[in-house]
Parts: structure tokens; C-alpha cells; sequence
């Protein structure tokens, strides 16, 4: 079993920002695989989906980004799946627009959310799949990241979700 962690902040005033892009790809992905509706248990909300033959628990976790760690680490402990087989969706201030990149372990870097999940989880080998927002030259950092995304990126997301799953099921069939 996998464990598919969406990274975002839960509340409505953040659901189209680029912060949020992996919430919006696991919605994506349980809406393309007829997955049950979203349930809520402790923190988080999750669901299920099978996935080359792997069945996957897709989690949004309901705290602020920041503090993922909790809710990815109480959902990790609650379905029994083991650190390796957790992989973070998220988006990376430090890659261009819509570039999709595969890490096998690593630090945090800038992105509080996965430096949580290490410290939860107790480990930096926490697989991810990062998703290019860039920079905007005259925003800072945190006011960029929780922008909203615009007409012509929002056109661009189906393509670039395509890529994030073909980066997932790679991944997975090589388990």
C-alpha cells in the first residue's frame, strides 16, 4: 500500500493557489479514478485508489502546510504504511513553471510542509514528486506561494498533472 500525500492549506481563501497544487493534483487524481468521496478522520481527509495494481491512500492533510508532518505521520501510523512507501505531492518555488521533478530523499529546503513530514516521520527518505511554481521577480516568497494561479497556468495544469502522474505510476511499478 502507498500512501499519496497532497500538500496545501485546507481552507477555502487558499484552494487555486500555487501552494495548494498538490491538493488540486489528488483531487485530479481521485476524480480521474472514480475514487469513493473524500472522508475526514482525525486531521486530514482521505481516500483510495488502486494504481498499477498498488492500492493507495490519497491524504489532504487539514492543518496549516506547515505542520503536515502530523497528520501525514498519524495517517502513515493509522493504515500501517512504512516511510518508504510514502510519496509527497508539492509545489517548489525553485522550479520553473510547470517543470515535474522525482526525489527519492532530501531535505525540506524552504518548503516547511516537507521539512514537518521528515521531522514526523523521523527520516529524509520520504519519495516526492515536486511540481515547478516559480518565482515572481517582485513578490516575496510567501506572498507568491500563496497567489492564485493565473487563467493561462490554470489551462496548463491538465498537462502538467499528466507528467506528475507518469512520474506516480513510474515510481510505484518500480516497487
Amino acid at each position: 500500500m502507498k500512501l499519496i500525500v497532497g500538500l496545501g492549506n485546507p481552507w477555502k481563501e487558499y484552494r487555486e493557489t500555487r501552494h495548494n497544487v498538490g491538493f488540486l493534483f489528488v483531487d485530479d487524481l481521485a476524480s480521474q479514478m472514480d475514487a469513493p468521496e473524500w472522508k475526514k478522520w482525525y486531521q486530514w481527509l482521505h481516500t483510495s485508489c488502486t494504481l498499477e495494481g498498488t492500492k493507495c491512500v490519497l491524504l489532504k492533510p487539514e492543518t496549516y502546510m506547515n505542520l503536515s508532518g502530523k497528520s501525514v505521520q498519524a495517517c502513515a501510523s493509522f493504515f500501517k504504511i512504512a516511510a518508504k512507501d510514502i510519496i509527497i505531492i508539492s509545489d517548489d518555488i525553485d522550479m520553473d513553471f510547470g517543470k515535474v521533478r522525482f526525489r527519492e530523499t532530501g531535505s525540506g529546503g524552504w518548503h516547511n510542509g516537507i521539512t514537518s513530514i521528515i521531522e514526523s516521520i523521523g527520516t529524509n527518505n520520504i519519495k516526492r514528486v515536486k511540481i515547478g511554481i516559480g518565482r515572481h521577480p517582485n513578490m516575496d516568497a510567501a506572498e507568491w506561494v500563496l497567489s492564485k494561479f493565473t487563467k493561462e497556468e490554470k489551462e496548463q495544469l491538465e498537462d502538467i498533472f499528466i507528467e506528475v502522474e507518469k512520474k506516480l505510476l513510474e515510481k510505484i511499478s518500480s516497487d
